[in-house]
């Protein structure tokens, strides 16, 4: 199995199970950005009503995953090949470049949280050479392909969820902090979409893993699990954490708790996790747009440019809420079309998809009305929102924009013939 093989795999290649498709969704989102999610939300809501709203769009967030993860063990494909009958392959081209730029900044994210914690913990190393050995280590586990990174993430994964439960019993036992978090002005409905906008971050992996797996009911149900499990736990402890520093600073927050070295090991296992998907997303990407490029460089080349941004560590966590409000009103537009698509217009059994899915110059050439119509609209909707919070209205006008434009598209057809 190639570290970035785009072809549809072979029935007999399903082989992974659902505790492994499980595992690898819980390393994604067992991470040090995950918490940061809730330290982000403590300095404009208490503890009670951050919980509430991160409940609330961990579980519709994971479910907008979960509803997609079946379409991997059916098509047998990536899901930047999967967008393709939905966009289109110059549409899916537009996914695959945002997703592999995206990537960039997730794994340089990932890498300054963990350097910041381990620098301050153990006392040694600055933060730049933290960042740089923690990416270089995920890169190569990446290159090994996904039975390496499968092996890691059974050692990484129960750590981690032990560890966990150390950071949950200290921060639960953790003082106030004495000067109480700067109060900045976010209303609940945007702190709902920062949560749904991290949760959803993970949708263009939605193929990517299931794909393996033989069971497309079964892994949607672990899709969820992991997703929404995660998030409600780590995020609430980053709230927790970030009110009993009184800041939303990741070392200062493992100092506050007393969970120096154990935090330390937590987050860096969970952000070199992690970083294995955001690598392998971002070479499936880029081995869509690029067929011909060698996995071993494809691999190391995004590695290396999101380890070598992460070593200019400063600008990065004062745009984290920001960059999650973008990145839902760019993604939950993609999560609606899909499901319009799969679920309600088309028929993936037809027998001829696999083929068409690779060939650029077949039915699904160019670009589609349809999705790129749909998506324009989403996004447009969650900006324009308003008071209500971008989330749903941005679902619900990117399906029903997609059935009325592909229902209308194909009226026409019928009036040609």
């Amino acid at each position: 199995m190639n570290a970035a093989d785009i072809r549809p795999i072979e029935p007999s290649a399903q082989t992974q199970s659902l505790l492994d498709l499980f595992l690898i969704f819980v390393g994604a989102d067992v991470v040090a950005t995950t918490f940061q999610v809730g330290a982000s939300l403590a300095g404009s809501f208490s503890i009670r009503v951050a919980i509430v709203l991160i409940a609330a769009g961990s579980v519709v967030g994971a479910t907008l995953v979960a509803a997609l993860a079946p379409i991997g063990p059916r098509l047998r494909v990536p899901s930047v090949i999967a967008t393709r009958p939905a966009l289109g392959f110059g549409g899916a081209g537009v996914v695959a470049g945002v997703l592999y730029v995206t990537n960039f900044a997730w794994i340089a994210l990932n890498n300054v949280i963990a350097a910041s914690v381990c620098a301050k913990t153990f006392g040694f190393g600055s933060e730049t050479a933290w960042s740089i050995a923690i990416g270089l280590a995920a890169t190569a586990v990446v290159w090994g392909g996904p039975h390496a990174v499968a092996l890691a993430d059974r050692v990484a994964v129960p750590l981690m969820l032990g560890v966990g439960v150390l950071l949950t019993v200290a921060s639960l036992h953790a003082p106030r902090a004495v000067a109480p978090l700067p109060q900045t002005a976010l209303p609940w409905w945007r702190g709902f979409d920062v949560v749904v906008g991290y949760q959803v971050s993970w949708i263009l992996m939605f193929a990517d893993y299931s794909r393996y797996t033989r069971s497309a009911r079964g892994s949607g149900v672990m899709v969820f699990l992991a997703l929404a499990g995660t998030s409600l736990w780590l995020m609430a402890l980053g709230t927790v954490a970030a009110t009993a520093a009184g800041n939303s600073d990741p070392g200062a927050m493992m100092a506050a708790v007393g969970l120096g070295a154990s935090g330390a090991l937590l987050l860096t296992l969970a952000t070199v996790t992690t970083n294995f998907v955001n690598i392998y997303m971002s070479s499936l990407a880029w081995k869509s747009l690029v067929p011909s490029g060698r996995d071993s460089a494809v691999v190391w080349s995004i590695g290396l440019v999101g380890t070598a941004l992460g070593a200019v560590p400063g600008v990065w966590l004062a745009q984290y809420t920001n960059f999650m409000i973008v990145l839902g009103a760019i993604l939950l537009p993609i999560g609606g079309i899909l499901i319009a698509h799969y679920y309600i217009c088309a028929n993936t059994a037809d027998s001829g998809l696999l083929d068409a899915l690779y060939d650029p110059l077949g039915r699904y050439r160019g670009f589609t009305i349809a999705g790129m119509a749909s998506w324009a609209a989403g996004a447009a909707a969650f900006f324009a929102a308003g008071s209500i919070g971008g989330t749903l209205p941005s679902l619900l006008v990117s399906i029903a924009c997609y059935v009325i434009l592909r229902r209308w598209s194909s009226d026409l057809k019928s009036v040609d013939s």
